[in-house]
């Protein structure tokens, strides 16, 4: 199992998704290099509407009705975070309690990390939960294991995290159900703990549909016709694993004139160019490349220009600042599907209200899938952060 099995949930924006040094194993923040644009953005979402004293709290109510594609790491049935909702009664009730929270990240330096903390501060601070630690991992195991183990010292009542490796730091997990903390976890669980006893629920993106989202955007831009490779995420991880399958599934089902020829793995984040500059080496005549989320299309749209192969289509999944930028320019990347972190975020911290009060919870939740290109890029990152757009991806979808 590779260590970085994790990275499946990625937007980034103008920092390199291979982490700096990491800080120390509890802040109080997100890391400080998260994109200005991201942490501003996400704090203004639609859902921190619902942050207002005396409403309910729910997450984005005017994001689409689609069906769930994703299952959830059990192969059970997703269902819609759009459900989930604290009466302003609940929030009353949950206030009452003072209690404190603590949020374990894998990586906290992308727009994606960056949202959800947002979306999980912005709902537990209308709930009254003080959130006491958010740490940063940096894609190691053995520092999250040693992070969940300083947030125990604190005594919390919630610890809201996405684990490095499922296998590696399913004890310090069990540790902590153990100790009576709700765990509420981010797109993956830890290997051995149950739904309703260990932990209260999974909530991810619908990376299945984002996968579907993706394979739509690239039949259209090459024509319905041709050979085209994918690079796929190389470890045990069942939310890129969805995104893969159903872009191939979709590809194969629905355009027989576009072949998939060949494909190459990464493990980590960097790992884009090299496989992309492989593959193009190998198959000169490739049309399209489908990369597994946003970082490693960055490298592979790297190793696309330095091969002068500026005709290549490319689609992904994540909305980073990057490949938004892209799309806005009518560059190579002509689309993508991207996943809603901050209204990710809220659920989560609603479904920990919810096993604070005693609630009864699904054990998957997933927030829909919404494909992005040039002619939606605006609506997109307003539908997925919250406000306007950075000016250079304004100014460039704007030509």
């Amino acid at each position: 199992m590779a260590l970085v099995a994790v990275l499946a949930a990625c937007g980034k924006g103008n920092n390199n998704e291979s982490s700096p040094s990491s800080s120390a194993a509890v802040s109080e923040s997100a890391s400080p290099s998260a994109p200005a644009s991201a942490s501003a953005s996400a704090s203004a979402s639609p859902s921190a509407s619902s942050a207002a004293a005396g409403e309910a709290l729910t997450i984005n109510q005017a994001l689409p009705d689609k069906e769930i594609l994703s299952k959830g790491p059990d192969g059970e049935a997703a269902v819609s975070a759009k459900t989930l909702s604290l009466s302003a009664d609940d929030i009353e009730k949950i206030k009452a309690g003072h209690y404190k929270a603590a949020i374990a990240m894998h990586y906290a330096g992308n727009d994606w990390s960056t949202a959800q903390i947002k979306g999980l501060q912005a709902a537990f601070a209308k709930m009254g939960i003080e959130v006491i630690a958010t740490t940063d991992a940096n894609f190691k195991s053995e520092k999250q294991v040693s992070d969940i183990e300083t947030i125990l010292s604190k005594k919390p009542d919630v610890i809201v995290s996405i684990p490095v490796d499922p296998v590696s730091t399913a004890d310090a997990y069990k540790k902590a159900a153990a100790a009576g903390v709700k765990l509420v976890f981010m797109d993956n669980k830890p290997n051995g703990l149950q739904a309703g006893k260990d932990y209260v629920s999974v909530v991810s993106a619908d990376n299945y549909g984002n996968g579907v989202e993706s394979a739509n955007i690239m039949a259209k831009a090459i024509g319905e016709s041709g050979e085209i490779g994918m690079i796929y995420h190389d470890a045990d991880f069942f939310v890129t694993k969805q995104r893969t399958d159903a872009f191939e599934k979709t590809i194969k089902e629905k355009y027989p004139n576009i072949k998939l020829i060949d494909k190459g793995g990464i493990t980590g984040p960097n790992d884009g160019e090299k496989v992309a500059s492989a593959l193009l080496t190998k198959h000169p005549n490739l049309k399209g490349l489908f990369v597994v989320w946003d970082v490693p299309a960055e490298g592979a749209l790297a190793a696309a220009r330095s091969a002068g192969r500026n005709d290549l289509v490319i689609t992904t999944i994540d909305l980073g600042t990057n490949v938004a930028l892209d799309i806005a320019s009518g560059g190579m990347i002509k689309g993508l599907g991207a996943q809603l972190p901050y209204d990710q975020g809220t659920a989560e911290a609603i479904l920990a209200g919810y096993a604070l009060l005693g609630k009864q919870t699904s054990s998957y939740y997933a927030v829909p899938a919404l494909p992005v290109t040039k002619e939606n890029i605006l609506d997109a990152w307003k539908t997925v952060y919250g406000s306007d757009a950075p000016s250079s991806i304004q100014d460039a979808a704007k030509k």
